[in-house]
């Protein structure tokens, strides 16, 4: 048996009747008509004070920590939100530190009813989703009960005959989204009722059950769905400009006969290195199945950042698509800079070059000129030795013959 969880609003008026009933506390106790199925109330209390204790007519007691099934509790500081599924009949209490402003509505017919979930999603596609809490066919506006409301996306891969599984075995949940009636994102108007959930479909590709349900217990119905999940028809890709005169693109590629021709259009941001945004925008002609986004290039070095929105009509069944593309980041001093640091290099290194050629040559003629010097030092340091040589040979031979001169020429004894 599901429970369900139903709001008690601070009303005047006692009546009695088939849908909304109102019923006015006295000494901190209300009544309960044998016709009620259902009633729920909030129960506000002083600040920093303990949980009310329930007392049925009977005299049993409930406690936020200990109740039966077909109780819901939620306590918060200052406030107690209690639901009860068929209540006995009767005077009941709420015992604690109670504020004078309570009252109790009954509320009959409460339901939980949500979109239907296209039968094509696709892999991260951003999808807006509505849940509406609706009180005899109305929407219920009730803000102590819609604040406090906490509706979740929850995705199972589907598995035949789940249930045969032991609980280990059973897929995890994977929570994509978590409904807002706020006024915020996809959500029209705050406070009406109609839950609204930007729903990023970031899963893999495959056949899931769907479950929309309260993720903190005030609302217990869960409404369930089969849907499946097909890889994205399009994807984007970055191409940075090479010099500063060459501006950047976003390149859209799309599956051919998924999307119809000319639906496709772009939202790109570009955040530069002083935070400021450059919104680029392009939407493809009526014949065309891509697309390419121009993005200015902002020229100055630094780290640049960007993300969007890519926007498309889906061929199988015409359903609008939303596609949000991802922040991410690229630096354009790693490349200008590079090409002039670059040439500076390359303009030292042939400096580096010519001087140490230069230096190369000048110590080779030093030192041709080192050895040119030596070889004619050393040549007339040969010549002279050969010239005091030779001098002195032939004056021994000039004075070997003179001896011999005179020896001839002297008489005979």
């Amino acid at each position: 048996m599901q429970r369900l969880l139903f709001l008690v609003m601070l009303l005047p008026v006692l009546s009695f009747a088939q849908d909304s009933t109102a019923m006015s506390w006295l000494d901190n106790r209300f009544r309960v008509d044998p016709t009620v199925e259902q009633v729920s109330f909030v129960v506000q209390r002083e600040e920093n004070s303990r949980a009310i204790v329930l007392v049925r007519p009977d005299g049993e007691k409930y406690y936020s920590w200990r109740h039966p099934e077909n109780v819901a509790w939620y306590d918060e500081p200052g406030m107690d939100i209690i639901s009860i599924e068929k209540p006995m009949p009767g005077p009941w209490q709420a015992i604690g530190n109670v504020t004078p402003k309570n009252q109790v509505t009954v509320l009959s017919d409460l339901k939980l009813s949500v979109d239907n979930l296209p039968a094509r999603l696709y892999q991260s596609e951003t999808l807006k989703f509505t849940a509406r809490l609706t009180q005899n066919g109305e929407l219920l506006t009730m803000r102590d009960f819609l604040d406090r409301v906490k509706l979740s996306v929850i995705f199972y891969e589907f598995i035949e005959d789940i249930d045969s599984l032991p609980k280990e075995a059973r897929p995890g949940p994977i929570v994509l989204g978590e409904f807002a009636d706020d006024g915020m994102a996809f959500d029209e108007v705050p406070g009406d009722g109609v839950f609204t959930v930007a729903l990023p479909v970031d899963i893999q590709p495959g056949k899931y059950r769907v479950k929309i349900s309260s993720s903190n217990g005030i609302f217990l119905r869960t409404v369930e769905q089969q849907v499946l999940v097909y890889p994205p028809p399009l994807r984007a890709s970055f191409i940075q400009g090479r010099g500063q005169n060459e501006p950047h693109q976003v390149v859209v590629e799309t599956e051919e006969g998924a999307l119809l021709p000319g639906s496709l259009a772009a939202h790109i941001e570009q955040e530069t290195p002083e935070e400021k945004v450059i919104i680029s925008q392009q939407h493809a002609f009526s014949d065309e199945d891509g697309l390419k986004v121009r993005l200015p290039n902002a020229k100055a070095p630094g780290r640049y950042a960007w993300s969007g929105w890519l926007y498309a009509t889906d061929n199988f069944s015409e359903r609008e698509l939303i596609f949000r593309l991802p922040k991410n980041h690229f630096a354009v001093m790693a490349e200008l800079q590079l090409d002039l640091n670059l040439a500076d290099f390359r303009a030292q290194q042939e400096a580096k070059a010519q001087l140490a050629e230069m230096e190369r040559l000048a110590a080779e003629r030093e030192a041709a000129r080192s050895k040119a010097l030596k070889v004619i030092l050393g040549a007339n340091g040969l010549v002279v030795i050969l010239v005091v040589v030779g001098a002195f040979l032939w004056r021994k031979r000039k004075m070997k013959k003179a001896l011999e001169e005179e020896t001839l020429i002297a008489p005979t004894p």
